[in-house]
């Protein structure tokens, strides 16, 4: 398929974030596509259940949210093509965005593309998520109250979720190949005075232990070589994010991680592009910061497209 028309508005990406922008520009009149590579929800289909979105008294599913969120928008007008996205020409006018489904032309692209976790690379790894192995404390920490997790790294990210499980867990274990945190100091005393975390250090995880469900991981001391069995009902990875922007290098400017650089306007360095949810640079990555990213990037749009910005 090759379209010439062209559309006000693409949404690269149908995560929460993506079908935000898609609903808001619907609403706004703004003839919208969204571009999504495999379902409606991004990272969020992924998560079993999700207690911390506003407006679901009961929690919900990610996967049954983001159809909410694709039949929402689509209720507007929004369309939806699954496409994997292999090259954008962001500084064209139209700008171009050549898919597997095609080529397509828009006034202006909201990047909603998003940011995976960096995986440990195990044996079982992929199968047991969501069954014991898990990457965001914040979503998933309240099925672990009162038993005992893991928490893998050693930065920032893994630092606050060993905080945030301590005040849910019974025990915590952090496991880190090195004998310090990488984390910045604010972390370090609050960790060491909490009585129930526990530090494995110059350790890694070397194997997931289970059966149905994660029962443990082995450990090895990275300077003996000697390995340990430790039980535990969780472990969380928190060794990174990857950000979703290699069509975007050499266009839009990326920070040191590969987060594209934008503000709470979602403007990036080129005019009429938004980056929207946890691709871009942000202190908090949650679906409900997405979704604001989302409303703000159609308002940023409406004011290109009327000749404001």
């Amino acid at each position: 398929m090759c379209e010439s028309h062209v559309y006000d508005m693409i949404v690269v990406g149908g995560g929460p974030g993506g079908y935000t922008a898609a609903l808001y520009a619907a609403r706004a009149g703004l003839d919208t596509l969204v571009l999504e590579k495999l379902s409606a929800g991004g990272q969020m289909a992924l998560t079993e259940q999700i207690d911390n979105y506003p407006g679901f008294d009961q929690g919900i599913d990610g996967f049954t949210l983001g159809e909410k969120m694709q039949r929402q928008a689509e209720r507007f007008g929004a369309k939806s093509a699954y496409a994997q996205v292999e090259r954008m020409d962001l500084t064209a006018s139209p700008k171009v965005l050549e898919t597997s489904e095609g080529i397509f032309y828009t006034r202006t692209v909201a990047i909603a593309t998003g940011a995976n976790p960096r995986e440990l690379g195990l044996a079982d790894e992929t199968a047991l998520t969501g069954r014991g192995v898990a990457y965001c404390a914040a979503c998933d920490g309240m099925r672990y109250k009162g038993k005992t997790v893991v928490v893998v790294g050693g930065g920032n990210s893994a630092a606050a979720d060993a905080m945030l499980l301590s005040r849910i867990a019974e025990k915590v274990i952090l496991v880190h190949r090195r004998d310090t945190l990488r984390a910045t100091k604010v972390y370090h005393a609050p960790l060491m005075q909490a009585e129930n975390i526990e530090f494995r250090w110059n350790s890694t995880v070397t194997e997931l232990l289970h059966q149905d469900r994660l029962t443990g991981v082995k450990l090895r001391d990275v300077n003996t070589g000697e390995e340990t069995m430790v039980p535990c009902d969780g472990v969380f990875i928190s060794v990174g994010r990857k950000p979703a922007t290699e069509q975007v290098a050499g266009q839009l400017e990326l920070d040191r991680s590969g987060y594209i650089i934008a503000d709470e306007t979602t403007k990036t360095n080129l005019p009429g592009v938004y980056a929207v949810g946890d691709v871009r640079t942000k202190p908090l990555r949650q679906i409900v910061t997405a979704v604001s990213d989302g409303a703000m990037a159609v308002h940023m749009a409406e004011e290109y497209l009327a000749g404001g910005e």
